[in-house]
């Protein structure tokens, strides 16, 4: 798979996390969204199934957590545990809020929109932690109008439905770029 034009800036980030995955050691990956009840347990979810079903499960570390800490301790929005167990993924994460320490902890902080980004990027704690920070939306490949992955708390089904083929994509894609 090739890196498109929105992973180009990242590209350090991307191969060390190849680099990691080359010398068998585990890539970790920290999605997040606005209150980590929707998109970041739903990307988790995903990218987890498939490592699952690619056999590599020790290769990775997934987690998700929120740029808001009004969740903290629930789990995600039953909505999008609703959807995402109609297409087979099983969202039991326990919400969380980011911690500085994840900057040192993830190989990758992967954020749904331009707020969740900027966020991070603010909360790092240097710039080489902010070099770690990635939108989700670089990840899709399908065509879409899309410049993120949209927050849809208040979208209804279609929505719900959105973000699950987006993070499809783009988690599918994730996973084969770094495996090459």
């Amino acid at each position: 798979m090739t890196i498109n034009d929105k992973l180009l800036d990242h590209l350090p980030t991307i191969n060390a996390m190849r680099h990691r995955y080359a010398e068998s050691l585990p890539v970790r990956v920290l999605f997040v969204c606005l209150g980590n009840i929707c998109r970041s347990p739903a990307a988790q979810g995903i990218l987890q199934a498939c490592i699952n079903k690619h056999g590599d499960t020790d290769a990775w570390i997934i987690d998700s957590a929120g740029t808001g800490g009004w969740h903290v301790g629930d789990l995600p929005d039953n909505r999008m545990r609703i959807h995402a167990q109609w297409r087979g993924y099983n969202l039991d994460h326990i919400c969380r809020q980011v911690r500085d320490v994840d900057f040192d902890n993830f190989d990758i902080l992967i954020g749904m929109d331009a707020n969740n980004v900027a966020k991070l990027k603010h909360m790092a704690p240097t710039i080489e932690a902010q070099d770690k920070v990635v939108p989700m939306i670089a990840f899709v490949q399908m065509p879409t109008r899309q410049d993120c992955i949209p927050d849809p708390y208040y979208d209804g089904d279609d929505g719900f439905e959105n973000v699950l083929t987006l993070l499809e994509d783009g988690c599918t894609n994730l996973a084969k770029i770094i495996r090459e």
